[in-house]
């Protein structure tokens, strides 16, 4: 079933048909979805950070921001507001040009990321081949950053936060690759949107939660440790190292860290739907309710609500696993660095390796279940 609407082929046919040439209407086209996008990670950021102040207060019995705005849901944004207009502070002895990269290098490369997230057949930026990887990619990229960063400020307590952070991620990007690898080896492909359709047609049954129980736990804790989400947030632990990699920053470049941070965490939550939660998809498959119901597959109003019900389902298997990465933080302790260590070479390397071997074993014993 084609799920929505062309959105691209829809802008050009409206432009040219304001005799706007063809040319200019694709040109114009370009740089509106990824604009639309740095909105919706945005505002998906401020969305986040409101939970995260509820969540915590209810966890707490406490009620949370409640003056800006109607259930302080301008809180965020008042927030965003002042650090914007506080004063960038540069220590004498730092590097500046390192220490203004820092920030950049956390930031750019996880909202490039949001190319390759698809809300319907037709409703992504950019369909690669190689989408699935070109994430993994780019999320190795921020601890090159963060350790920039604790590096350039000439801390030693902002130093050892970097290491962490690199040392970390080190050890939770393999098992989350091969997490990952077991479910494009059932997909056969790398694209956001074959695995996708590949959970299609049987509604919740065939999502690859069921298929891979494995995979969906060590990708959920290998991502929350990259996202660096309690338990796991050692990089920043105040009782330890002050606050890590961010000791020395103060106004925009602050702001930067906790933006990349909340936009990493929405960006895992949307890649961890499309891979075990069915994507776009509904529990019930609308495509095999719209025959019962003698309605044309090809009728415009349906591919409207196709494509908005593809964006619901999407953000909502998101936030809820948001829900659950912000409810962790009030009820998980924090691991020391040992443990965390410990965890993702000792257990999670291997026991990933040993579900990616079955997971090929499967496709070969049982092609139809496991996409042989």
């Amino acid at each position: 079933m084609n799920s929505g609407i062309d959105l691209q082929a829809r802008f050009i046919e409206s432009l040219t048909a304001l005799g706007i040439p063809n040319g200019a209407a694709k040109a114009l086209w370009i740089p509106l979805p990824s604009f639309l996008m740095i909105i919706a990670a945005t505002v998906g950021v401020l969305v986040v950070v409101w939970l995260e102040r509820k969540i915590s207060a209810a966890a707490q019995q406490r009620i949370g921001p409640e003056y800006a705005g109607p259930l302080g849901v301008l809180q965020p944004v008042a927030d965003g507001i002042k650090l914007v207009f506080k004063e960038d502070i540069i220590p004498a002895k730092a590097d500046p040009w390192l220490f203004t990269l820092g920030p950049v290098l956390v930031v750019l490369p996880v909202f490039v990321s949001y190319l390759i997230v698809p809300f319907g057949q037709n409703l992504v930026v950019t369909d690669l081949n190689v989408g699935i990887f070109f994430w993994i990619t780019l999320s190795s990229v921020v601890p090159i950053g963060l350790l920039m960063a604790g590096y350039a400020s000439n801390n030693k307590y902002s130093l050892l936060g970097g290491l962490r952070a690199a040392a970390q991620s080190i050890s939770y990007e393999i098992p989350l690759a091969l997490s990952v690898l077991a479910v494009v080896m059932m997909s056969n492909s790398l694209s956001t949107i074959d695995i996708v359709e590949q959970q299609s047609g049987y509604g919740i049954l065939g999502w690859n939660i069921w298929r891979q129980p494995v995979g969906f736990f060590i990708f959920w804790i290998a991502a929350l440790a990259e996202c660096e989400r309690l338990p796991f947030d050692l990089p920043e632990a105040e009782e330890e190292i002050v606050a890590g990699y961010q000791t020395e920053y103060a106004g925009m470049k602050f702001a930067l860290f906790y933006l990349g941070s909340y936009v990493n965490l929405v960006l895992s939550a949307l890649v961890f739907a499309i891979l075990y939660l069915g994507g776009w998809e509904s529990p019930i498959p609308l495509d095999k309710l719209a025959g019962w119901l003698g309605v044309s597959q090809d009728s415009s109003w349906l591919q409207v609500i196709t494509a908005s019900l593809g964006i619901t389902m999407t953000v909502l298997k998101a936030y809820f696993l948001i829900f659950i990465a912000i409810l962790m933080r009030w009820t998980v302790p924090r691991v020391r660095i040992d443990q965390l260590l410990d965890l993702g070479w000792k257990f999670l390397l291997p026991v990933s390796l040993v579900n990616l071997l079955l997971t090929a074993a499967l496709k070969l014993a049982f092609p139809v279940a496991f996409g042989g």
